[in-house]
This record gives C-alpha cells, structure tokens and sequence, in this order.
C-alpha cells in the first residue's frame, strides 16, 4: 500500500515539474519575443525619425584656381539653363566661368551660382559686370497693396575683393523697377544687395574670408547711379556658408500721412530682421520688381547658393 502511494507521489512530481519546467520555458520565450519586437520597433523609429538625407555631399565651394572663363562655363546665350531648375525665375548667365548647377546638402538642393572678375563674355568688354542671376515676373501695378515678394535661403562662401571698399563686394539680390520721366538706366535698379568680405585666420596663419557684411546700395533720386546717386548702408554681418532666411517684398502701400498717396517701399528680412526703406519719389514708380543670384565681382570670385526660393505677386489698380 505504501509503495503505492509512493509511486502515485513520485509520478505526480515528475508531471509538476515538467509544468514547472514548461512554464518557465514560455516565459522566458515570451520575455525574448518582446525585447526584440522592442528593439525592432525602436530601430524601425530611429529610421524614420533620423534618416541621414546626404551623408555623401559635405561642402559644394569652389576651391579650384580663379579663372576668367571655362570651356564648361562659356555659354552662347544668356538664357543657359539646367531641366527644371529647383530655383525660380528666368536665367540671366552673363559670365563663361561657370554655368548654374545644383548641390544637394543635409537634405536642401542649393542652386550655385558662382562667377569671377573679368568673366563676362556676352556684353562689350569693359562695360557690365559678370552675373548670374534669376529674374521675376514684375509687379506692374501701383495701387496700394500692389506688390512683389521673394524668399529663399542664402548661403555666401565667397565674394570678391580688390582692396577697396567702393569696388569691393558682390551683390546677391536687387530690387528693380521702371519710372515715368526719365534718367538713368531703361531698366533701373532701386536697391541692391551687397555682401563685403571680413577676414580672419583660418588655423594655418592664414587670412581667408570669414563673415560677410550686408549693406543696401539705395538710390537718392530715380536713376540714381555712382556715389552721388546712391547711398550705401550697412545693415548686418553674417557668417560665411550660414544658412540665411531672406525676403524681399517690392511695393506700394498707402501713406499713413496721406491716404490720397502710395509709398513705393522694400522691405527686407535678413536673418530674421527687418530692413524696411522707402523709395524717393514713389509717384514715379511704375512696377516693382526682384532679381536674385550673383552680381558683380571686380576682384577675385563671387560664390552664392540658393536654396527653397519662392516668389508671389500681387496688383492692384
């Protein structure tokens, strides 16, 4: 009887424990199952959250020698242009150093726009500076609210220099606009843009460019040009290849002092802040208008990229 019971307990533990054993089996299999769906998950994240949009290109600046032109660079026609550009507006390509292309960096396509003293081999020798440049269809009313307003990213790498500060810099954006009357250019610039280069030690005794000072290049009267028809002021500095937010609106507003009147204005944002300036004699202005890229390089090479450009307009009669 008793060697009954014995084997009857014997083969109940021998069964518990093969529960026991089969148990903890499931449990660790289960906790296993669920750290790696975890880990699958957190990976899964990680690359939809983190994905590295170019780890190929780093810097797309100019470092080859300065030349006047290139067999690459010299385009028969100023209307040049790659297939479906990522940057707006109607090519103006006035230098044979190079023609527009695009980079691709940390996820952003930056047109590049680079030129260099002497390059520019479509108009007369001597007269106009090398550019390349993109031209917006024009605002060509002038009732109160009438306007034309671009923004993109700018990046400057480099600009040219020839030691003194009247034929140093280089522009990288303009407004434009025709005027009743006469005098000056058929097809005036309002204001330009231009950035001077700073200089600093690069790490090998060496002074390169650095930072960039921003100035307006404004008119004093309709068709102002030279020192006595423009006026030069200094805006803000800004560091060489610092992604920069720029807008530019060109219009006209009513004036607060005289609602029978329009102010004819452009207001910059560089950076963040606010450049506004009026226009002298607005009730001579007939459109508005913007250009942006690269402009003059009296010395050296002029080096911008653009990047996320739009343009919107408006007019009013």
């Amino acid at each position: 009887m008793l060697n009954y019971y014995f084997w009857i307990n014997k083969g109940f533990m021998r069964k518990l424990r093969l529960i026991i054993i089969q148990s903890i089996s499931l449990i660790v299999l289960i906790g296993f199952t669920a750290c790696t769906k975890e880990d699958t998950m957190e990976s899964d994240q990680q690359t939809i959250q983190d994905p590295d949009p170019d780890p190929v290109a780093q810097s797309d600046e100019d470092t080859e020698p300065i030349v006047d032109c290139t067999n690459v660079g010299t385009n028969s026609t100023r209307d040049t242009d790659i297939p479906n550009p990522r940057n707006i507006g109607d090519i103006d390509d006035r230098s044979c150093y190079a023609n527009y292309k695009e980079s691709s960096i940390l996820g952003k396509f930056w047109g590049i726009y680079n030129i260099t003293d002497g390059s520019n081999h479509i108009d007369a020798p001597n007269t106009l500076q090398p550019r390349i440049e993109r031209s917006l269809s024009r605002s060509q009313a002038t009732g109160a609210g009438s306007y034309a307003r671009f923004r993109g990213i700018l990046r400057i790498l480099e600009v040219g220099d020839t030691g003194s500060f009247d034929t140093s810099g280089s522009y990288f954006m303009q407004a434009k606009g025709k005027h009743t009357g006469g005098g000056g250019s058929p097809d005036p610039a309002i204001c330009l843009y231009r950035a001077h280069p700073v200089y600093g030690d690069d790490g090998n005794g060496n002074q390169v460019q650095v930072s960039f000072d921003i100035y307006r290049e404004q008119i004093n009267f309709r068709g102002g040009s030279g020192s006595a028809g423009r006026t030069v002021v200094f805006l803000k500095n800004v560091a060489k290849n610092e992604e920069v937010q720029i807008e530019l609106e060109v219009g006209f507003r009513q004036d607060p002092n005289n609602p029978s009147q329009t102010i004819h204005y452009a207001d910059a944002k560089i950076g963040g802040e606010e450049f506004n300036w009026n226009i002298p004699e607005p009730e001579r202005g007939t459109e508005s208008g913007i250009r942006y890229g690269a402009y003059r390089v009296r010395g050296g090479r002029a080096q911008m990229r653009w990047a996320n450009t739009s343009y919107t307009k408006d007019e009013v009669n």
